[in-house]
């Protein structure tokens, strides 16, 4: 809402980082429900990110408890992209998942979600200070460990990155079909790709858009989701 009126919105962080880093043309995709031709609309597409939001997927989706008072859902967002996912992949369509994107990747495909992750033993405080500047809150965080020979593997060229870390939710069982890509020093899945997607799936925990070119690991992961969504673009 702004105002009393409902909107539909993306921050400009993601629309920048598909312009600069993947040379492509950002276009919003309205959070339709049920009410759109989802086949349809992919057809048109060349490839899609899954951007992070405030809101979280809500909980029925993956069997688990309610969420705690004051947990922001959009309701309209899971009804599109939790039918859109499974059938994005399906036709080829490039796919980039960041945080809340990444969550629901994981639950498109039968996985589950912790809800705190700060609360479970064992587990690092993953959230940021919201009481910092916005340099402070999207800083390095934390390392995350690359799989040998994955996918992030071989657009980093090294076994360890960096990244930020501003989130509440996480893995907490993968979804089916999806292969692990990166870990956090407690061992939360960061990354992860679609096994045998015939395109382009992955899907990452923090938040590469963040002044993605000034970031070589960032640029390399939207040059490739870009070079993908050309290939969907050349054989659409």
């Amino acid at each position: 809402m702004i105002g009393r009126h409902p909107f539909h919105l993306v921050g400009e962080k993601y629309m920048k980082a598909v312009a600069d880093a993947a040379g492509g043309i950002p276009v919003l995709l309205p959070a339709l429900g049920d009410s759109g031709d989802i086949e349809e609309v992919l057809r048109h597409l060349d490839g899609i990110v899954l951007p992070g939001s405030p809101s979280n997927v809500e909980p029925h989706h993956y069997a688990g408890s309610p969420s705690a008072p004051g947990t922001l859902h959009d309701p309209d967002r899971d009804a599109t992209t939790l039918t859109l996912i499974p059938r994005a992949v399906q036709m080829g369509v490039p796919l980039l998942g960041i945080c809340r994107g990444f969550q629901e990747m994981n639950v498109a495909f039968g996985g589950t979600l912790l809800q705190r992750v700060h609360e479970v033993p064992g587990h690092m405080d993953h959230r940021d200070d919201e009481t910092a500047d916005l340099e402070t809150q999207y800083g390095p965080a934390h390392d995350v460990r690359l799989e040998p020979g994955g996918l992030l593997n071989t657009l980093a060229g090294v076994d360890q990155i960096r990244v930020n870390s501003l989130h509440w939710q996480g893995v907490e069982r993968l979804g089916q079909d999806l292969v692990v890509e990166a870990r956090a020093p407690d061992g939360l899945i960061e990354g992860f790709q679609v096994r045998n997607a015939p395109r382009f799936a992955v899907a990452v925990q923090w938040h590469p858009e963040w002044q993605a070119m000034s970031n070589t690991f960032s640029r390399a992961l939207f040059a490739a989701f870009g070079a993908a969504s050309r290939e969907r673009a050349q054989t659409r």
